[in-house]
């Protein structure tokens, strides 16, 4: 595995926010949900995230996940996602999300 330095990790901006909506994407490839993310003093950004298999819209709404924010917009069709909503990939690759172990403000950098 290739090592990094601590000036470029520091450079990946990771945040903590709430997931105000979730909402189908049926114009995606694979699978997935438009995201509506508060990250608080950064706003609210919208997501694409392919989490179909492990969680139902419903139970996403208020549910807090850590974020990429400094990585660009990407197209995905006519949707324009803002950030990325991280997870991990379980044992059949479907994705687990990267959540904080306890309530944190909204916006909070990963440090």
């Amino acid at each position: 595995m290739e090592t990094i330095t601590w000036q470029q990790f520091e450079q990946t901006d990771i945040r903590v926010g709430t997931i105000l909506e979730a909402s189908d994407f049926p114009e995606a490839r694979r699978p997935a949900y438009k995201l509506t993310v508060d990250l608080g003093p950064l706003g609210i950004k919208r997501s694409s995230a392919q989490i179909t298999r492990h969680y139902t819209k419903e139970e996403l709404a208020g549910r807090q996940v850590l974020c990429v924010v400094n990585l660009g917009k990407k197209q995905i069709g006519k949707y324009m996602s803002e950030v990325l909503v991280t997870g991990f990939a379980d044992e059949n690759g479907d994705i687990v999300l990267a959540q904080p172990a306890a309530k944190v403000p909204n916006g909070s950098k990963l440090i």
